[in-house]
């Protein structure tokens, strides 16, 4: 199932070009809290799923173009993140790398990007205005947590999955010499994680570790791997994880990015495409005001 969130963290299910809402159906207390809503539907989601599979029946019907869809998850209360995570990918920044060449995402551990950077497909991906520092695109799976755990091995791990989605992972580049920001903040800009188009449920990914990936600017191919070639798989990730600290019902797992990064310009137009998971489609802009510091 394709589940949506949209408008003013409206909820439904996607079929084609239709989305199905089912807002209505949930906890009218959620209405307080609204941005919630995915997180409460996946933690009570064995009483909801007979009810959702039943969408075109009780939901109200909406056209894709007359809804902004928001971020997978726009409650996440963690986005994790894997980095150096593809072997052909360590190395390719040069002087702009921060990991060493000789090790990878299983040395290096994880690190967080602030879940108020995420946006979904129907946003824009949005530039500082007037910064003249390099903006790259990384194309990654992300992995939605269904089941909250500390202490996870691999075996029990992918139990703790409710679903996926695309994601983009934006960043920043450093300036050897001049500008060698941490990397959670270069990744953490206003929109630099857009995760989407869909929260696509488990079950209709039936093998997450043999996904083609892809990415392309301006319908230039740039970025194109399968998920066998992760050096940390996903059951090793939230193993990883849950070693350091609970993870939560909701939480986000960016699980790394192939070769073929490289820069966003504004107008480009960046599309991702994941086997299972779907296409997702951002326009880069300039933010419409410059920052008391500018990058």
């Amino acid at each position: 199932m394709k589940i949506a969130s949209f408008d003013h963290f409206r909820v439904g299910v996607a079929d084609g070009n239709t989305v199905y809402d089912m807002t209505n159906l949930l906890p009218a207390f959620l209405n307080d809290l609204p941005k919630q809503r995915i997180n409460w539907l996946i933690s009570n989601w064995s009483e909801l799923q007979p009810i959702f599979k039943n969408f075109k029946q009780k939901g109200k019907a909406c056209s894709l173009d007359s809804i902004q869809l928001l971020s997978a998850n726009p409650g996440a209360p963690n986005v994790f993140a894997a980095p150096a995570n593809y072997q052909k990918h360590i190395g390719e920044l040069g002087d702009r790398a921060i990991t060493k060449p000789s090790r990878s995402a299983r040395q290096q551990g994880f690190f967080l990007k602030s879940p108020a950077s995420m946006v979904g497909s129907g946003n824009h991906l949005i530039l500082p205005k007037g910064s003249t520092r390099r903006f790259d695109h990384e194309s990654e799976l992300a992995v939605i947590i269904g089941k909250a755990g500390r202490h996870i091995p691999q075996k029990d791990a992918m139990s703790h999955i409710f679903g996926y989605a695309c994601l983009i992972d934006a960043t920043m580049r450093i300036e050897p010499g001049v500008a060698e920001e941490e990397r959670s903040m270069r990744k953490s800009f206003e929109t630099f994680t857009p995760t989407g188009p869909y929260l696509v449920t488990a079950d209709e990914v039936p093998n997450p570790s043999n996904l083609k990936n892809r990415l392309w600017i301006n319908n230039v191919l740039k970025q194109s791997a399968n998920t066998s070639e992760m050096i940390v798989g996903i059951a090793e990730l939230i193993e990883m994880i849950s070693s350091v600290l609970p993870i939560q019902v909701g939480d986000v797992i960016a699980t790394g990015t192939p070769e073929g990064v490289g820069p966003m310009e504004i107008d480009d137009i960046v599309r991702i495409e994941i086997d299972c998971v779907g296409t997702m489609e951002l326009k880069v802009t300039a933010c419409d005001t410059t920052a008391p510091r500018a990058y």
